[in-house]
């Protein structure tokens, strides 16, 4: 187990969403101003800009005095030995009224941010000022886009695929809704008025979306038919709750869910062509209250209700990084970053921490067989050298 260096900001109000941005897909140069500036740039190629990632939370409707707001904030690199973490300086706030942002889907390429609040959904989108860069850049809400979404009260999860060409969203109201992005044509519904729906995720490839609700199984429909084609049970005493799609480098996709079971929080791996469990490992003695899986597939992070955070390989299940108390209050959301090397982590504590999880090639791979191997070849060597004087030492 190896624990490893982070960085926090604080930003004033609880924060319950978070994401990182898809800068190639927002940060589009003026095509003019780009050929007029080619050979200035030639001489003197621009660094490309930090990661950045925004941010949603807020006070709610009480009179606490804490804003609703989304923000929008670059990763700035820290002193030496010091750990990266989010600028305290914001690059863009929106301020949300009334309305408290409680979960959002920032789309793939670029279409904008899908917030979903109390009592129904809202998209905002980039907008670029005038020059170039991160810093012109402005997020407004698009007041015809999503109407058929407004009220439809607060959804606990909602998704892009991959690609950005399907929308999910799931309500507390039992009410699932598939949609093409960004027609917005239905591709499935289903509404269980019993139960709500905790966690929702959509394949890569936009074959499949697996829904976990507040009882029952784990189940996964067929988007293309609109069936559904697995219902997932639980073990004894086990309660589902997040559910993430994994890529295998084969192509083929793993699913994880977690459970609480007892005391214990633990991942499930599920096959995707039969069906069936194959894997199950108990991870923390602490609720699971967030979950996410790296872009490259290789990591699997918790976060819990203590504020805990934990990052294990996807193979082994073997523990990388522990950060024990990473945040003061329940851990709310964890984001890998593109480059799948950095975790970004956010908390009721007003807090997000950004972790450092190394590259993820050398992640679950330990140095001591490698020093094993290079150790055996030189004794080889050194026999073959001298085998003669060897073996005249053997006892005849």
């Amino acid at each position: 187990m190896e624990t490893r260096g982070g960085g926090s900001q604080s930003y004033g109000f609880p924060i319950y969403c978070a994401a990182w941005l898809p800068l190639a897909h927002i940060l589009k140069p003026d095509p003019p101003a780009a050929e007029a500036d080619a050979d200035a740039d030639a001489a003197s190629p621009s660094s490309p800009p930090p990661p950045m990632a925004v941010l949603g939370g807020g006070g709610g409707e009480g009179r606490s005095g804490v804003p609703n707001k989304l923000v929008v904030a670059a990763l700035a690199a820290g002193e030496e030995a010091a750990p990266a973490a989010l600028s305290p300086e914001t690059v863009i706030e929106v301020n949300t009224r009334e309305e408290v942002p409680y979960r959002m889907a920032v789309h793939p390429r670029g279409d904008g941010v899908f917030c979903a609040f109390p009592n129904g959904c809202r998209l905002y989108r980039w907008e670029s000022q005038e020059g170039e860069g991160p810093q012109n850049l402005a997020l407004e809400p698009d007041q015809e886009a999503l109407a058929e979404l407004t009220d439809v009260g607060l959804q606990l999860a909602v998704s892009f695929s991959g690609e950005g060409s399907i929308l999910a969203i799931g309500g507390v109201d039992g009410h699932l809704r598939v949609f093409k992005w960004p027609a917005m044509a239905s591709v499935l519904t289903e509404t269980d008025t019993k139960t709500s729906i905790k966690d929702l995720t959509i394949s890569s490839d936009d074959k499949f979306v697996a829904v976990n609700r507040s009882s029952g199984p784990c189940r996964v429909w067929d988007l293309q038919s609109s069936e559904v084609v697995a219902s997932l049970p639980r073990e004894a005493g086990e309660i589902f709750g997040f559910c993430r799609f994994c890529n295998k480098t084969d192509n083929s996709h793993i699913l994880f869910i977690t459970a609480m079971q007892g005391d214990y929080g633990k991942i499930v791996s599920w096959n995707t062509t039969s069906w069936t469990r194959i894997g199950s490992k108990k991870i923390t003695r602490e609720a699971i209250s967030a979950f996410a899986v790296s872009p490259n597939g290789a990591l699997l992070a918790i976060g819990t209700i203590e504020g805990s955070i934990i990052i294990v390989g996807s193979k082994d299940m073997r523990t990388l990084v522990t950060v024990k108390k990473a945040h003061l209050g329940i851990v709310t959301t964890l984001a890998f970053s593109q480059d799948s090397r950095t975790l970004l982590s956010t908390s009721f504590d007003s807090s997000a921490r950004v972790t450092s999880v190394g590259s993820p090639k050398s992640n679950g791979t330990s140095i001591w067989p490698m020093l094993l191997v290079i150790i055996v070849a030189i004794l080889v060597y050194y026999c073959m050298q001298h085998k003669e004087d060897i073996l005249a030492m053997l006892p005849r």
